[in-house]
């Protein structure tokens, strides 16, 4: 109930956010949908602190708690950017990301897996939440070069309407894609990392075939690729913005085709 209660809070705040964009104010965000977006959070926390209690085990892998710990990264990442007022507006995008993994949690259920895991402890941690953090940071990116794309679009056919007044300036909006590759892309090499030291001390192998493994890598080249662009010449901010969305797009679309084809037990997400 206390998972649920928090998406209610998450879905509130994401109605005050478009409510706020359809007045086609350039003021200060809501306070309300902040507050909202906050007591969901903390809802939320609560609700997985609780299950780590009662289970014994962090929600950290199977499908259902991990997707709503990497639910709460996100949210995490939305309270963070709420006092940089403009650059909190990116919540349009992002909130709708936080709500579609907490519903999907909640439809396969936040459950205990039970399993004894050889790869455990501090390692283990440190390994998942740096790659909650890089895949939390490619959706920022992704928010950010959507709503670049979008600004970009109404200044070229000079559509000075709702859209144009609540989305944040470009300037502001390719810093935080930056900001986003940048931290995504040291947050997974870092998870990457701990795991090949691991499977190399103990199994003697980097479990290439692994189709977490296979996921995370290409994860890992889409971070490198978008990053890879904005080093070219002529409009690196736009180029950038679209592999943003694209890189992202791929990997969720990877990620979905892993789910259907390799079943629960391949991946911990």
């Amino acid at each position: 109930m206390i998972h649920l209660a928090a998406l209610a809070f998450y879905i509130g705040a994401f109605g005050l956010w478009v409510r706020f964009l359809w007045s086609g104010s350039r003021g200060r965000a809501p306070t309300s949908a902040s507050v909202l977006a906050v007591a969901g959070l903390l809802l939320h926390g609560v609700a997985l602190t609780l299950f780590a209690v009662e289970h014994g085990e962090l929600p950290l892998v199977g499908p259902g708690a991990a997707l709503s710990t990497l639910a709460f990264v996100g949210a995490v990442a939305l309270v963070v950017l709420f006092p940089l007022q403009e650059v909190a507006r990116v919540a349009i995008v992002l909130l709708p990301f936080v709500i579609t993994l907490q519903v999907v949690a909640l439809v396969v259920g936040v459950q205990p897996t039970g399993a004894d895991f050889d790869f455990q402890g501090a390692g283990f941690i440190l390994h998942v939440a740096f790659a909650f953090v890089g895949f939390q940071a490619f959706a920022l990116a992704f928010a950010a070069g959507a709503l670049y794309l979008i600004q970009f679009h109404e200044l070229k056919t000079k559509r000075f309407g709702k859209v144009f007044r609540f989305v944040p300036p470009l300037a502001t909006l390719d810093a935080l894609g930056r900001i986003g590759i940048w931290l995504g892309f040291g947050a997974l090499s870092l998870s990457l990392a701990l795991a090949w030291a691991w499977t190399l001390t103990y199994r003697g192998s980097l479990e290439m075939a692994d189709p977490k493994v296979i996921w995370s890598v290409l994860s890992w080249f889409c971070f490198l690729g978008v990053m890879l662009v904005r080093r070219q010449g002529g409009r690196p901010e736009y180029r950038g913005a679209v592999a943003a969305v694209l890189g992202f797009a791929v990997v969720v679309a990877v990620f979905v085709v892993l789910r259907v084809t390799v079943g629960a037990e391949g991946l911990f997400l």
